[in-house]
């Protein structure tokens, strides 16, 4: 809605304003824990949450930028967009204030599992190991324990603390269930294909054909994932599959950094958004565009997004 009521007000194309949204969406979705895939990821690569988390923000911000304002600003200008009719008609029918959190409370509540795994890997790095004040940090920033903690927090900051009964929270904790249950299922299903994949033998001929060919793990991450994503549409299940596939090939390889692989893996997951993406059809209805202009829009900015990534990520790998 702010994308679509910003667009009305100002007249700005809504490629131009949809773009930079999408991109960063997208950047959060490839590349940043704690979402789903990269954190199955990190539990497969055995990577430090945190580290993955600094990293991802040094790799994710510019790739944003570039493929989000720079990219929705060259290709707004040559493709300007109204909002949709019916979108239209919606935004002036409930166009009307409502009480809504502060921008501070809401953000806090967004970043508060990120903190607290950020904690944890500073407390890594800074407390001895052994003491308890280490102990209890490492057990907060569990990114399970992050999330539950943030998840009762937010019962608080969004519900009590607006005025909302137990009983209104519950419904909206409960609302919640369908769309987590389809996450779910997605890496699930994943997790299988990963499984079957490896049981059929591929990750042994890949693994094979690397060492013989001494291909960069991160290259291969990037890779497999990136075809895995062109094949089955699904950025979840070719990074968990790519990560499963590449997993022993850079265990046995010494100085791979598992962190960057992630990234690696995740930027591979998200190129090349076509047809057989469900992705590609939701922002096609939405910005009201044809499938030649979703294709010039969308496809190029998630593949945009790969590409610089992983050359950030190449140059990040040299110095880290």
């Amino acid at each position: 809605p702010l994308v679509f009521t910003i667009a009305m007000e100002t007249g700005i194309s809504l490629v131009t304003i949809g773009i930079p949204l999408v991109a960063g969406l997208s950047v959060v979705h490839g590349l940043v824990p704690p979402h789903p895939a990269a954190m199955a990821a990190v539990g497969i690569f055995k990577a430090d949450v945190g580290t993955t988390i600094l990293y991802s923000l040094i790799v994710g911000l510019p790739t944003a930028i570039i493929a989000g304002p720079l990219f929705g600003k060259w290709i707004g200008s040559r493709m300007h967009k109204e909002v949709p009719g019916e979108i239209a008609e919606q935004l002036v029918q409930h166009k009307e204030k409502k009480d809504l959190p502060g921008f501070g409370n809401t953000l806090f509540t967004i970043l508060l599992p990120v903190i607290l795994m950020l904690i944890a890997s500073i407390a890594n790095v800074a407390l001895d190991q052994a003491s308890e004040a280490a102990k209890v940090l490492r057990f907060i920033g569990d990114p399970v324990i992050a999330l539950l903690i943030a998840t009762i927090y937010s019962f608080f900051s969004l519900g009590y603390a607006r005025g909302f009964n137990r009983d209104k929270v519950l419904k909206f904790a409960n609302d919640c269930l369908g769309p987590v249950a389809n996450i779910l299922l997605v890496i699930g299903a994943g997790g299988a294909f990963n499984k079957v994949l490896l049981d059929s033998g591929i990750g042994e001929q890949i693994a094979d054909l690397a060492k013989h060919s001494h291909m960069s793990p991160l290259l291969l991450g990037w890779g497999i994932a990136a075809l895995i994503r062109i094949a089955t549409g699904s950025a979840t299940v070719s990074m968990m599959t790519a990560a499963g596939i590449v997993a022993p090939i850079a265990a046995s390889m010494p100085g791979t950094n598992a962190e960057l692989l992630v990234l690696a893996t995740g930027a591979g997951s998200l190129i090349l958004s076509h047809v057989n993406d469900s992705g590609f059809w939701m922002i096609k209805e939405y910005f009201g565009m044809t499938v030649k202009e979703t294709l010039m829009t969308w496809t190029a900015m998630e593949t945009i997004i790969s590409v610089v990534a992983f050359a950030l990520i190449a140059l990040l790998d040299l110095v880290v």
